[in-house]
């Protein structure tokens, strides 16, 4: 009997979705350039720090109970003069180790800047969608609005909204919710762009042949917005998201900055700057120091991710 196992062809072997991603054009850019490699590692290192913070910090400097006043101002990594205990980034005026401090700053500032642009998003992509989709009033109501808001710079808008918030909160809850207040400020501030960006990839996307074939089987204008048109914009958001989000941080480090932030019992890295701007002419140049020089690098980064991020992902450049 012939072996016919010789004359029956091989099964090409399928590869697995984390090959694919790996050998895609997108990963082949991300592998060339060493700014994204290097600002996604510094992000990658600072988010895991700032979400691993209650395992990583040595104390809790927020714990009234852990802190000793006699430690207060110490130097970096020189052993206190009445305790001895020695702190990697000294502490400040309460005897709070500084790094510890940095660890949990960073998770208040990420968390609003994530939470914020997330809702910028959310509210952006919709408005855009529904004044580019809907046109007439909706799209001339929807883009006045954005015009006018545009002429207000971000952080005024910002700090606007969160004081007519935080006046209608009952003070009994303004520190308990000053956080969700503050994302809500910065969101509403911010959604702007991803308005205008997604109107008017909607105009472009409503036009062509597959919207016009969903109109054609009976599909309604929600399910063509939310199916069809939304996968096809949404390249644009995410770029316009990752630098948002390096607006959202400095935003936030700004408001917190000039007192009307995150509070003195969640303090953000622009708290800390706040706190430590005190001290920097009387020489305790530390608590100041570090807390900013960790946002300049977190801010850089993300902001560096993004351009290289805008560039992976526009055809133009390829």
């Amino acid at each position: 009997m012939a072996d016919t196992s010789l004359n029956t062809p091989a099964k090409p072997q399928e590869r697995s979705r984390l090959r694919v991603a790996l050998e895609s054009d997108f990963a082949y850019q991300f592998k060339k350039s060493p700014v994204a490699i290097v600002s996604a590692l510094v992000v990658f290192f600072m988010v895991f720090c700032a979400v691993f913070a209650p395992l990583i910090a040595p104390y809790n400097p927020f714990d009234p109970g852990s802190l000793n006043l006699m430690n207060g101002f110490s130097r970096p990594m020189e052993p206190n003069a009445f305790t001895g205990d020695v702190f990697w980034l000294g502490t400040d005026d309460q005897g709070r180790d500084v790094f510890s401090t940095i660890l949990y700053g960073m998770r208040i500032s990420l968390f609003v800047g994530a939470a914020a642009v997330l809702f910028a998003m959310v509210l952006g992509v919709t408005l855009g969608l529904l004044a580019g989709y809907l046109g007439g009033w909706t799209e001339t109501i929807i883009m006045r609005v954005a015009d006018v808001q545009l002429t207000f710079p971000a952080i005024l808008v910002a700090m606007l909204i969160f004081g007519v918030a935080k006046g209608i909160t009952p003070v009994e809850y303004r520190d308990q919710m000053a956080i969700w207040v503050l994302i809500i400020a910065i969101g509403l501030s911010d959604w702007v762009q991803f308005a205008r960006v997604v109107r008017g990839a909607t105009l472009v996307e409503k036009n062509k042949e597959y919207v016009q074939a969903a109109r054609l089987i009976g599909r309604g204008s929600g399910a063509i917005m939310l199916r069809h048109i939304l996968p096809n914009v949404l390249s644009p958001v995410l770029v316009i998201a990752t630098i948002s989000l390096a607006l959202a941080i400095i935003a936030e480090a700004t408001l917190s900055f000039l007192g009307v932030g995150a509070p003195p019992t969640q303090p953000s890295l622009g708290t800390l700057i706040r706190i430590g701007q005190g001290f920097l002419f009387s020489g305790e140049w530390w608590i100041l120091l570090f807390p900013a020089v960790t946002l300049l690098a977190l801010a850089l980064s993300v902001n560096l991710l993004g351009d290289w991020l805008r560039d992976a992902l526009n055809p133009r450049l390829r």
